[in-house]
């Protein structure tokens, strides 16, 4: 009855808070819910005084909802299987070297450069902790959000071919972002870790190349098994078992989850689709899964905008919150610049695209999620209010912004090859 009364006021309020920016807002459906959770978290917040019995009930029922198991647990493989279902291989296939690329080396450059600044920066404000709980921040911190990025780009009218490089990082880079946070968390926790070139690397083996492995796994069969039926609604129920059959899965196996799903959604959308479905399949599985997504996408962001209430002091830290955003838009610049000018490939980056890279990198409930998994004695409380800056600039600014930016960049571009 617990798990249903907390479903039941989250998917009220989500159709709610939908209608009122669908109807006023016209924000895009994602940031207008979260939007509106924002204000009236800090109305709750700014008349605690005046009515307590409600802020305390409010705060105690959103207190009890685990969000780093709800999504990490859960909602995470649906919207990143429902992601993936729609992304055509043959485009990944294209920008294949710069996905590889930025989600892996890019977000362990982005790791380390944003830590030893967090660590320097809080060393200047007299307000130092020790460098490798600065380097969990960074772990955090630095893969994009896939849930934010695909929810976005949809509506920002990026080119095709960038789209694809920003959602394929996103969706592939949460397996190599948790290895290494996981790693940096464990060394502050005090565990003894084996940091052996063999160790780590069979650990990414396990989680990353395991969890692809799976989701092949669970792709083909799903496929293999749908192509011989002609029934719309067991098709999309043997895909439902893809995603929470898979997430068993990969957790008592110790892969990846996420990137289980992120693959078994590729074969499915791709192989299944051409090869298994009828016409009236394919409809009907899209809608279903489109459906999933945007319900998934507004609860999520109202947690999101609702998790204000439960981060005490947050406003103590308003300075260094303020400074971690442009540390973190620096550590991404440079995340993307470096492999680009060292590491050889056929796409070429121009001013511009870079531009869109490093803007468009959103960071989303996937950080807020690590950030509230850290013990407390570890700073929880610093890391998780600057975490919380970062992902509202992220989202707020970055969103809103990314279509016209794309615009300016492609008028600039334009110019210069003129």
């Amino acid at each position: 009855m617990e798990l249903y009364y907390t479903f039941s006021v989250l998917i009220v309020l989500s159709a709610i808070f939908s209608y009122v920016n669908e109807r006023f807002l016209r924000l895009p459906a994602t940031i207008g819910v979260m939007v509106i959770a924002l204000l009236i978290s800090l109305g709750l917040i700014l008349t605690d005084k005046m009515i307590p019995h409600i802020f305390e009930e409010f705060s105690g029922f959103i207190s009890n909802i685990d969000f780093t198991e709800v999504l990490m647990g859960a909602m995470l493989n649906f919207l990143l299987f429902a992601g993936a279902i729609h992304i055509h291989l043959s485009d990944l296939k294209e920008q294949k070297a710069p996905v590889i690329v930025f989600s892996t080396v890019s977000v362990i450059i982005s790791t380390f450069v944003v830590g030893f600044l967090l660590f320097y920066v809080l060393q200047w404000l007299n307000m130092g902790i020790p460098l490798i709980q600065c380097l969990v921040f960074g772990a955090l911190i630095s893969p994009t959000d896939p849930i934010a990025v695909l929810g976005i780009l949809k509506q920002a009218g990026v080119p095709k071919s960038l789209e694809t490089k920003v959602a394929g990082e996103s969706l592939f880079n949460d397996g190599v972002a948790v290895v290494v946070f996981i790693i940096m968390l464990s060394i502050a926790q005090g565990q003894d870790v084996d940091l052996s070139v063999g160790s780590v690397t069979w650990l990414l083996v396990k989680e990353a190349l395991g969890g692809v492995g799976l989701g092949l796994l669970l792709g083909f069969v799903a496929s293999t098994a749908i192509g011989k039926i002609n029934n719309y609604k067991v098709e999309v129920l043997i895909t439902l078992a893809v995603v929470m059959g898979g997430h068993l899965v990969a957790k008592a196996m110790h892969m990846s989850g996420p990137l289980a799903m992120v693959t078994a959604g590729l074969v499915v959308g791709n192989y299944g689709r051409k090869v298994s479905m009828s016409e009236v399949s394919r409809e009907y599985l899209d809608k279903f899964w489109e459906l999933v997504d945007e319900i998934m996408n507004a609860i999520l962001f109202l947690i999101i905008g609702f998790e204000l209430i439960v981060i005490t002091n947050i406003g103590d830290y308003w300075l260094i919150g303020i400074i971690s955003i442009a540390m973190v838009l620096l550590a991404r610049l440079v995340s993307i610049l470096l492999p680009v000018k060292i590491i050889p490939m056929k796409t070429k980056f121009n001013k511009a695209t870079i531009t869109i890279l490093v803007w468009g990198g959103l960071r989303g409930g996937v950080s807020v999620a690590l950030a509230l998994s850290i013990d407390n004695y570890l700073n929880k409380e610093l890391l998780l209010s600057i975490t919380y800056y970062v992902v509202l600039f992220s989202i707020l600014v970055q969103g809103l912004t990314i279509g016209k930016l794309t615009n300016y960049a492609k008028k600039i571009a334009q110019q210069d090859e003129a």
